[in-house]
């Protein structure tokens, strides 16, 4: 083996080997264990970037609220891995993309929105034109009269009649 060989060798392992291990423990809860050998019960992933980069930037914290390891591309991760930290992320937010804007009862706020979402369809209160909020240059967050948030990744992809209704509160 000469050495460029070897080189590549130590490079595709570290790059490959997990900085942790991930698993469930009988009640469901997520188990960190570092190459150390340590164990941490009941870690929790949170994304540092969730509307921007969800794949980007995961804490996981233990329950003192203290940061154990920082994944900075989900990707990266081997598959279990991979799959565990989506699942738990999944399962702790809470944010349906509107898919399309179905009607409004009026277009003074407040208002209710029927919307079909990613997670079926649903009504809202919207109180008023500050609750839509641009977070990117096509990304909106509108925020319920509950404080519940929608999520819209890009309003040019809504249907015509979607964008139209749209236009008359930004």
């Amino acid at each position: 083996m000469n050495a460029n060989s070897a080189i590549n060798t130590l490079v595709s392992t570290a790059m490959t080997a997990t900085p942790f291990q991930l698993q469930r423990n009988p009640f469901g809860r997520l188990v960190l264990t570092t190459p150390q050998g340590d164990v941490i019960e009941d870690v929790v992933p949170i994304r540092a970037f969730p509307i921007q980069s969800p794949d980007s930037g995961i804490s996981l914290i233990d329950t003192h609220g203290h940061e154990v390891t920082w994944v900075d591309q989900l990707a990266e991760l081997p598959e279990p891995t991979q799959s565990l930290i989506r699942e738990e992320l999944q399962a702790r937010e809470f944010m349906p993309s509107i898919l399309s804007i179905e009607s409004v009862t009026s277009f003074s706020t407040p208002c209710t929105w029927r919307v079909k979402t990613d997670r079926g369809d649903t009504s809202f209160v919207l109180r008023g034109g500050e609750d839509i909020r641009h977070v990117g240059p096509t990304i909106l967050l509108v925020t319920d009269s509950h404080g519940i948030q929608f999520l819209i990744r890009d309003a040019s992809t809504l249907s015509r009649e979607s964008r139209k209704i749209l236009d008359r509160f930004l």
